[in-house]
This record gives C-alpha cells, structure tokens and sequence, in this order.
C-alpha cells in the first residue's frame, strides 16, 4: 500500500546521470528549500512512460513557477535512463531506483509486473506520484496498479498552488 498523505517521506539517495555525468541526489537535499514531486513509472522506453515524461517535460517551468522540482523514477539502469531521455528530449532529471528499494519504501512496487506475458518481474515501480512539500511531508499521493493510467496533474498542480499560497 502506497504511503498514506501527511506521513513523512522516507528520504533516499539514488543516481542520475545526464551529460554532466553520474551523480546522486538526495530527497532530503530539498528540505527547507523546495516541494519536490516524485514520479514513478515502471520502465523507460515505453509508450505510457514516455507520454508522460514528454508531457511533464513541456510543462517544467509551471512545476518551476510553483517552487517545485520534479524527479522521474525507475528500476532502470541511470544509463539506459540518459539514453532514453536523449532519444526523447526528456529534461526530468531521472533517478534510478535499480534495486527497486524506495519504490518498496514508498510502497508503489508491483509483486509480479506483467506476468500474463511471461515477464513476471518484482519489485518494478507501479506508476505513482508523490508531492512532497520543504517540510518533508507527503502533501499529495497518487498510484495505479494500472499501468496505463497517469497521475492527475491538474490535481497536483492545485495542491502545488494551495502549499505556496499557504506560505
């Protein structure tokens, strides 16, 4: 079960690498600082997955605007995950979560993903969206067990608004 709203996030450290090169990024690096929205999809390359990254990409500076970093995550390899954002012009820094740890901790990891084509894979994440705001707590929470289904952005921008009007 997905972690629940106003609990505290669990803060990880995970790898991205883009053509700065490999380096890692720790939730808790925006404590005090900024909302961070955290996106889970299962696997890059994919149709679903890459819709939505495109689609959050063309949107960044409202994220922006909203004092919000937005990070994509997946049990991908961080270098399949540059090439896969190079090949789609994705601009979300993406974090690998290769041993499926902080989708297990967040709660947003499949037991058996897509066993009805022999693939069977644990522990990849499900599609999920986590709004977590400077204080470290979960703001909004949002997982599909659909693999198809993306979050609601219009939802997650207004709670975005609402935490920056309450400052």
């Amino acid at each position: 079960m997905a972690l629940s709203i106003d609990s505290l996030a669990p803060d990880f450290t995970l790898s991205s690498k883009s053509a700065e090169g490999l380096k890692r990024i720790s939730l808790s690096e925006h404590r005090d600082r900024s909302n961070v929205l955290l996106l889970f999809i299962p696997l890059a390359f994919t149709e679903v997955c890459t819709k939505e990254f495109c689609d959050v990409t063309q949107g960044l500076t409202a994220y922006a605007s909203l004092n919000a970093v937005v990070y994509g995550i997946s049990g991908d390899s961080p270098f399949a995950q540059e090439a896969w954002a190079q090949k789609n012009r994705i601009g979300i820094p993406l974090l690998s979560d290769y041993d499926h740890a902080v989708a297990r901790a967040y709660g947003v990891a499949y037991e058996n993903f897509l066993p009805e084509v022999g693939l069977g894979l644990s522990g990849v994440a499900k599609r999920a969206a986590f709004l977590i705001d400077r204080q470290g707590m979960i703001r909004y929470a949002e997982s599909h067990d659909d693999p198809q289904q993306v979050p609601d952005f219009a939802k997650i921008q207004a709670k975005l608004s609402e935490l920056e009007a309450a400052r």
